[in-house]
């Protein structure tokens, strides 16, 4: 059961924060998302090397490892700040560094622009830290990119990440679940009209079934280990549990936690107590990989 506070939230987001993006255009959505703030004992840094744009995220307790980041925000606003506090959370939990990815956003940077960056950033970090010290991970539009990203990688034959943190992610850029219409009552963030508008402007000529554009429709097979979260009371509530369904029928070890009464990345209310046990379960399926990739990294390295 939901607590009072969080029930109080859900009916403030239906109330007063959904009618925001009802209406108005890309440069108001982008206004009315401000930056959060990290505690003042997480270091935050710019990443520094190529082309990339990026903020560390360091808190006391990380080690070697790194949570690589793709905010989300419809394909069209948010950045590093946007996800800052959450993202400090995250690290803190993990015994992490986090890399935050400033992606070029549509619709001045149409697909494939994004996914170009997110590739460009993971192997720009895969210079410096070990595949199997790195959790790609993202949420909505971001949960998107890591999959497309993950999808590009492989094809490549290039080494992969431990593993895969998905929350809420956008899989269906043709929007062909159920939930995109049998949610929109329960939802209480997003609009049935802001994701078609998002996802036009992002995809611009492309074809919404092509793979890279919604992993839905992806040959899966041969991707890391996938930590997928979604809300029961949400329009992409389907874009993860079909996912999930292609996921396992290729043979990729899913697991997948559904939230019942929460909404779109309901994980940036940090201060829920719902939140914080969704971050902290996201942070022990990061450790857990972490573990076994170096368990894995150093049975290889003594054969």
């Amino acid at each position: 059961m939901l607590t009072l506070r969080t029930r109080l939230v859900r009916w403030a987001l239906r109330a007063i924060v959904r009618p925001l993006f009802l209406r108005g255009t890309v440069h108001d959505w982008r206004r009315r998302w401000p930056s959060s703030r990290a505690p003042a004992d997480v270091r935050i840094e710019p990443a520094v090397g190529g082309d990339i744009r990026a903020e560390w995220l360091i808190p006391p307790e990380a080690g070697r490892t790194v949570i690589y980041y793709l905010h989300g925000g419809g394909f069209v606003m948010g950045s590093p700040g946007t996800h800052r506090r959450m993202m400090a959370r995250l690290a803190r939990a993990a015994g992490s560094r986090a890399l935050v990815l400033d992606y070029r956003l549509a619709p001045e940077h149409p697909f494939p622009a994004a996914l170009d960056d997110c590739v460009a950033g993971y192997r720009w970090l895969s210079r410096h830290t070990r595949p199997s010290d790195i959790v790609i991970a993202g949420d909505s539009a971001g949960g998107n990119l890591a999959l497309a990203t993950l999808l590009v990688l492989r094809d490549a034959g290039e080494p992969l990440p431990a593993a895969c943190v998905c929350i809420s992610a956008a899989t269906d850029l043709s929007r062909s679940g159920a939930s995109h219409r049998s949610r929109v009552a329960d939802e209480v963030v997003l609009s049935p009209r802001f994701i078609r508008t998002v996802d036009e402007l992002y995809r611009g000529d492309a074809d919404p079934r092509d793979p890279l554009a919604s992993p839905l429709f992806a040959d899966l097979h041969g991707l890391p280990p996938l930590l997928l979260h979604v809300g029961t009371h949400e329009l992409l509530l389907d874009d993860t549990l079909r996912f999930a369904d292609r996921a396992r029928a290729a043979g990729v070890d899913v697991t997948l936690e559904v939230w019942p009464g929460l909404w779109h990345v309901f994980h940036t209310f940090v201060s829920l107590p719902e939140a914080r046990r969704a971050l902290d379960d996201i942070a022990a399926f990061a450790r857990r990989r972490f573990a076994l990739a170096e368990v894995a990294t150093a049975s290889v390295s003594h054969r």
